[in-house]
């Protein structure tokens, strides 16, 4: 009977793995680990790129995006959005979102990524599928953003990488 149970727990815990990593975030403006269009930056239109992610987690009611230069230390936060619909399977680009926190910018919502010239930075765009909606007010910050994504209330995390390098001198 033990066995049984052991391996039923095993059997649950994979079928929760393998849904949770089917959750992928992808972008048609570029493939992951490549370069983002200077659209979508501070030398461009400063607009944010168009989204796309599958199925979340089957119990997921809500999803949070942040994006995030990870090169710096410690990152730098250029967007924060929360409660999209579990539904949603997409972004347009320059999406305006009723859910936005304060960037590092010192802006609400999305600001492209704008290194110093010379410099390849790493952008992590991370989508969380959540249990629960998050109580936030919009304009929350990035540390309030962090303190509300309890583990408990995530289901599911996809991430798309991209980089983005200014000419010297700028």
């Amino acid at each position: 009977m033990r066995t049984k149970v052991l391996l039923l727990a095993a059997a649950v815990a994979l079928m929760g793995a393998s849904s949770a990593s089917a959750f992928r975030l992808t972008s048609p403006a570029f493939r992951s680990g490549a370069a983002i269009p200077k659209r979508f930056s501070c030398d461009g239109a400063d607009v944010s790129p168009p989204l796309r992610w599958t199925a979340p987690p089957r119990r997921a009611r809500s999803l949070a995006l942040v994006l995030e230069d990870t090169s710096t230390a410690p990152p730098f936060m250029h967007w924060l959005a929360w409660g999209l619909a579990s539904r949603v399977r997409a972004l347009v680009p320059g999406a305006r979102l009723t859910f936005q926190g304060r960037n590092d910018f010192g802006r609400l919502g999305y600001g492209g990524p704008c290194p110093p010239g010379g410099a390849r930075h790493r952008y992590v765009f991370r989508l969380y599928a959540l249990r629960k909606p998050l109580k936030l007010a919009a304009g929350a910050t990035a540390r309030e953003l962090d303190k509300a994504l309890k583990p408990g209330n995530i289901l599911g995390q996809a991430s798309l990488v991209g980089t983005y390098k200014r000419p010297t001198g700028t």
